[in-house]
């Protein structure tokens, strides 16, 4: 389908010192320094950029400005929004592109400046991408709204309390290990349990963070692809499904179809299982979800989620690593850059460069990015 030949990354965080077009500048020339040869007014033929608002900074246009910071300001660019889907989205309007054949080589960031604006205010806008008018304004929130998925998983199948905080603590262990997450320190189950409730039963270290930062990659097609590196991966297959944008909607709260639907889709069209997958980077907003993708993704049967992370299978030097970079959770979630951020994850762990964390002979990578409470769903898979 394409390769990826490099990425770059900010660290994520609270970056009062830059805005949205520093950020992704910051991630797209980390990604340019790993591209030999690559000039980027000769090769490149689009970049798409992935955000979700420009609420943050009162700057819209993104595209324009995007590929005016690659140094390309006459070129085929664009803003793509999907809610915190946006990222993985803009990678594959790119994807689709070389695919066509319309382009050869394309750069595609995903940013989010959310920092510069106080919780409430950021909560408002975050719920827009939920059905703001039949659940927010009713007085639904995002944690509301997984809670309620919580609630139900906890009632149908027995999983416990403890259970999410686990999530919590094994994507805080391997978010120590990774210099560009937002919060790189460890916590015990003691302190997940013992933190302030946010929404019953989902609590402080249940959710993910609000985040500044930017995420870039180079995508080309197979065959240019040693041409700009000489450690390539590729994208060999990929899945989209949208559900119902209300959660109320939905026929079982605890079940994420349009997750199944895209990665059924993704393994589908590279032709693999997924046991043959060495690693998942999957979208953990809250750490109900990780345990519901657990079982969408074929990771865990339905109803067992909870107890891969009870047994410690889904640790990075485990069964089935999950979310070796920490994770929305920990990694942070700077919402557009999310889906591009897990794929530089992969990247790094299919070309050697994931330092403590490296799962060791990683040949096969999933992502999986989701907007809303599960209305949208771009899964990827990576492999060398």
């Amino acid at each position: 389908m394409a390769a990826i030949v490099s990425a770059g990354s900010t660290k994520y965080g609270k970056h009062d010192d830059k805005g949205a077009k520093e950020l992704f500048a910051e991630a797209f020339s980390e990604a340019l320094e790993g591209a030999k040869n690559l000039d980027p007014k000769r090769d490149v033929n689009a970049v798409f950029i992935g955000q979700m608002g420009s609420e943050y900074e009162y700057q819209a246009h993104s595209g324009s400005w995007a590929a005016d910071y690659a140094g390309i300001p006459r070129t085929h660019a664009a803003r793509v929004e999907s809610a915190c889907a946006s990222g993985s989205t803009a990678v594959r309007v790119a994807l689709t592109g070389i695919m066509s054949g319309l382009y050869d080589t394309v750069i595609v960031g995903g940013v989010e400046k959310m920092r510069n604006r106080g919780t409430n205010e950021v909560t408002l806008y975050l719920g827009e991408a939920g059905d703001f008018h039949m659940e927010i304004w009713n007085g639904l929130t995002f944690p509301g709204l997984f809670a309620l998925m919580a609630t139900a998983y906890m009632n149908r199948y027995g999983a416990r309390e403890e259970d999410l905080a686990r999530v919590a603590v094994k994507n805080h262990k391997h978010a120590s290990m990774n210099p560009k997450a937002q919060y790189p320190q460890e916590i015990t189950l003691e302190q997940a349990m013992s933190a302030r409730p946010v929404a019953w039963p989902l609590k402080l270290y249940d959710c993910s963070p609000i985040t500044d930062g930017a995420s870039a990659i180079i995508i080309t097609k197979p065959e240019l692809a040693k041409k700009y590196t000489d450690t390539p991966v590729y994208i060999t297959g990929f899945g989209h499904s949208t559900d119902y944008l209300g959660v109320y909607e939905r026929d079982d709260v605890t079940w994420l179809e349009g997750a199944k639907r895209a990665s059924d889709a993704a393994y589908r069209a590279a032709n693999i299982t997924v046991g043959d997958v060495d690693l998942f980077e999957v979208h953990d907003c809250f750490t109900i979800a990780e345990l519901l993708l657990y079982e969408a993704l074929g990771i865990a049967g339905r109803g067992e989620g909870y107890r891969a992370i009870r047994e410690g299978l889904t640790y990075y030097d485990s069964k089935i690593p999950v979310n070796v970079s920490g994770g929305l959770k920990a990694k942070g979630h700077p919402v557009g850059a999310t889906g591009v951020g897990q794929m530089y994850e992969i990247w790094l762990h299919l070309t050697g460069r994931a330092g403590k964390r490296q799962v060791k002979g990683a040949e096969v990578g999933v992502t999986h990015n989701m907007g809303g409470s599960g209305a949208s769903h771009n899964v990827f898979v990576i492999e060398r």
